[in-house]
């Protein structure tokens, strides 16, 4: 257990890729000679390392190798599925595992039901939740709680309309979340920092706060939430002639990610990787991917 712990700090403060070599010690150590029921937490947390990295398929394996093990799937699994498009499981995931939850689990679980309420267009149900995990963090004194609560509150009154407020609570959350040394959490805020500011007409620090986003999310190897941020973002127009799913595989290509694991953000087959990386290396005169990367940041491809 002590190895999970060790992953899930690492984990947090964004050293990802010790957090997943940790999180794999720990599945091997407790499988051995015969399973530990902690194991069941060590692949829930390396479930939760590949969700993070955009490595759906990955995550959803490990999410039932925990569930095989009897540890709890959800919110992990409820926040893969809404970011698959599955709106449906993720709200039924939730909905269950609410219903079972303990006080040690409970905040998780009402952090996630927040997003996927907003998702799902109830943004009563959302404030419902956002109001529990709020009185359930003042009681706690928990500065990781405090800061998880001013973010789902934040997230909530955006959705309410109310972006004034909405900072005033997600700059508590990014400080917070600063003082913990958390750089995921902080670059999420400051995506919902920058819609603020852009609802409210200020689209230049809209842009700097999605921005820094962006680099955090780089950063990580946050795949996901890279693409996803690129939606409030506008794209510049896209030079050397290059396709729009050229541009996809790119960028892909400039967060480092090899060709597996492009074509499973991507959703095509390794083939396929291949051909387009052939073309874009040819349309922009280059042979190697750190020549394609360079060419994608100096163009503002990223």
């Amino acid at each position: 257990q002590c190895l999970v712990h060790r992953a899930e700090m690492l984990h947090l403060h964004g050293a990802w890729r010790d957090a997943m070599e940790q999180a794999r010690l720990a599945c091997r150590r407790l499988s051995e000679p015969v399973a530990n029921p902690a194991i069941g937490m060590a692949h829930y947390e390396l479930a939760e390392l590949h969700r993070v990295r955009g490595e759906f398929s990955a995550a959803d394996a490990a999410y039932r190798r925990a569930a095989l093990a009897g540890h709890e799937v959800h919110p992990g699994l409820a926040r893969l599925r809404l970011a698959q498009g599955n709106l449906d499981s993720a709200r039924a995931g939730i909905d269950r595992a609410l219903s079972e939850s303990t006080s040690l689990y409970r905040p998780r679980m009402l952090e996630a039901a927040v997003e996927v309420a907003i998702v799902d267009g109830n943004v009563v149900g959302a404030r419902r939740f956002a109001e529990e995990l709020d009185a359930v963090a003042s009681r706690a004194e928990s500065t990781a709680l405090t800061a998880m609560a001013a973010q789902a509150f934040g997230a909530v009154l955006f959705a309410e309309g109310d972006s004034r407020q909405a900072l005033d609570r997600l700059r508590t959350a990014w400080r917070l979340w600063q003082d913990l040394d958390a750089p995921y959490p902080c670059a999420q805020v400051r995506v919902l920092q920058g819609r603020c500011c852009d609802a409210l007409g200020d689209q230049d620090t809209a842009m700097m706060e999605f921005e820094s986003a962006a680099t955090l999310f780089r950063e990580l190897g946050a795949t996901n939430d890279l693409e996803q941020l690129r939606r409030y973002v506008p794209r510049p127009s896209t030079p050397a002639g290059l396709t729009p799913r050229e541009v996809e595989v790119l960028r892909v290509v400039a967060a480092g990610r090899t060709n597996r694991e492009i074509a499973e953000t991507l959703v095509l087959s390794e083939k396929t990787v291949a051909r387009h990386l052939s073309n874009i290396f040819a349309k922009l005169d280059v042979s190697s991917r750190s020549a394609a990367t360079a060419y994608a940041y100096e163009h503002k491809l990223m």
